[in-house]
């Protein structure tokens, strides 16, 4: 493809994004095909010669498109939003053309550079502490997503528990991790790549109503655990937990760590965010005087498109010491001169992509006010569709909802002898109308349906007849 056939193609490929972004709500929001469907309509065999793209954008139409399930439509409320607006779709279009492979300040000085400096941005955004900055001891490197963020934060951790012997040779000792029964399950796979082992993954207790991590609980298991003879790695605290958006306790969680000598890593994927409004930054009480590690995607709530996740530690020296190899092909001055961040030390993988161009693209465009208005309104409208349902005696509201989710039941009648298989019924025939989508979790033994709000093009109306919607889908039922 010449320089000129790019150009060309690519005001039509822009061209075909902006009319679906403006269209989208048109389309039904969750994919009505079933599985194989658009395998069979894909040729089994690859072309022998090149074609036309302009054949390719009529199969994108003809094939693709029906098999989408559209995460940007205003009426997308299954899982927590991956917002991807104009600027970092065009930050990422400016990646892709430059190409860069950075994982090495040498390969491209200006890609680590300008990561340093966005992760610092975001990080003064969300109100963490100066420890987390890149100019110090500590700093913070984009990943894919909070599951490598939670490994890596891991790694660092046992690292640093075992005086470095684990680099060289191995989980020799009994180490335990310890998460919530509430935690997102990267954790528990974070422990099976480390070679911890399931059983080492050790699931705390939490509160019935909060959901919220039982600290006397943490504190009584670490004692156990060392009595036992293990050695205690990290816990995991979680800020907006997936399931419910519950909140654990990070400055007692913190404290008991402090006194056990155990790493701490908060999961804020998703509700981190928030912490750009100055009345939602007390999610992170805790945090400055007690976290190792701290992880949010801005890819989840803050305009950013999938992948971008910011993982930001205190002390990068266990981190780096954990990840470090140096082959002579990757030798170069700048490394050696100790000047220079090589962020190939700061992840699992060798190679990165220049993700930096889409989050500075956003936060340029955006600026923090943007930005904070996203999240308000947001928040916002879910409050408002919490008022709805505590209001109608046809619903439960579960409780805690200070960010884009809100979850709730059903009040089933007596006579309907599984309530929890209507209430999956109901939402399944919503779901498959395609005029919205939701998901469900389960809490205290109940199923509860879960909707999230966090498209930028969602607003009160698409709220609100949801509710509508979910109404007369129960009322149906019953």
């Amino acid at each position: 493809m010449t320089p000129e056939e790019f150009r060309r193609y690519g005001k039509q490929v822009v061209d075909w994004v902006a009319d679906y972004l403006s269209t989208i709500e048109d389309r039904p929001v969750r994919s009505p095909l079933a599985p194989g469907e658009v395998r069979d309509r894909l040729p089994a065999h690859p072309p022998e010669r090149g074609e036309p793209f302009e054949d390719l954008l009529g199969d994108l139409d003809r094939v693709i498109m029906p098999g989408i399930t559209h995460w940007q439509h205003p009426d997308f409320f299954a899982y927590f939003p991956a917002n991807a607006s104009g600027p970092a779709i065009l930050g990422d279009l400016l990646s892709s053309g430059l190409g860069v492979q950075g994982m090495v300040w040498a390969t491209s000085p200006a890609c680590t550079e300008l990561e340093t400096v966005v992760v610092d941005w975001l990080a003064e955004l969300l109100g963490l502490p100066a420890e987390f900055r890149t100019d110090g001891a500590g700093g913070g490197v984009i990943q894919d997503s909070a599951s490598s963020a939670a490994l890596v934060a891991l790694l660092a951790a046992l690292h640093r528990a075992s005086g470095g012997k684990i680099r060289d040779h191995g989980v020799a000792d009994t180490y335990r991790m310890y998460v919530s029964t509430e935690t997102h399950s990267s954790l528990q796979r974070a422990g099976r790549i480390a070679g911890l082992g399931g059983e080492n993954v050790r699931a705390v207790p939490v509160d019935p109503v909060t959901l919220a991590m039982d600290v006397g609980e943490l504190r009584r298991m670490i004692a156990e655990d060392v009595a036992a003879g293990a050695v205690p790695v990290l816990v995991c605290a979680t800020i907006g937990t997936t399931s419910t958006t519950a909140i654990d306790p990070v400055a007692e969680i913190g404290a008991v760590c402090r006194e056990a000598g155990v790493w701490l890593h908060v999961d804020a994927a998703y509700a981190g965010s928030a912490a750009v409004c100055p009345e939602l930054r007390w999610i992170n009480d805790g945090v400055a005087e007690y976290a190792d590690s701290y992880a949010t995607n801005p890819h989840k709530w803050l305009l950013t498109n999938f992948d971008c996740g910011v993982l930001w530690v205190r002390d990068r020296r266990p981190m780096i010491d954990a990840l470090s190899i140096l082959p002579e092909y990757l030798r170069n001055t700048a490394t050696e001169s100790g000047e220079v961040i090589d962020y190939r030390d700061w992840q699992v993988p060798l190679g990165r992509r220049f993700r930096a161009l889409k989050l500075w693209s956003v936060i340029r465009w955006y600026g923090a006010e943007g930005l904070r208005a996203h999240i308000r309104t947001c928040v916002e409208l879910a409050a408002r569709l919490a008022r709805l349902i505590d209001a109608d005696d046809r619903f439960e509201l579960h409780p805690g909802h200070p960010f884009g989710l809100v979850c709730f039941r059903p009040r089933w009648p007596s006579s309907v002898p599984d309530p929890d298989a209507e209430t999956l019924a109901v939402m399944e025939r919503l779901n498959a109308s395609g005029e919205l989508f939701l998901s469900h979790t389960k809490a205290n033994g109940h199923v509860l349906l879960r909707l999230a709000v966090g498209s930028p093009a969602t607003r009160a109306e698409h709220v609100e007849a949801a509710y509508r919607r979910i109404a007369a889908a129960c009322q149906e039922r019953r």
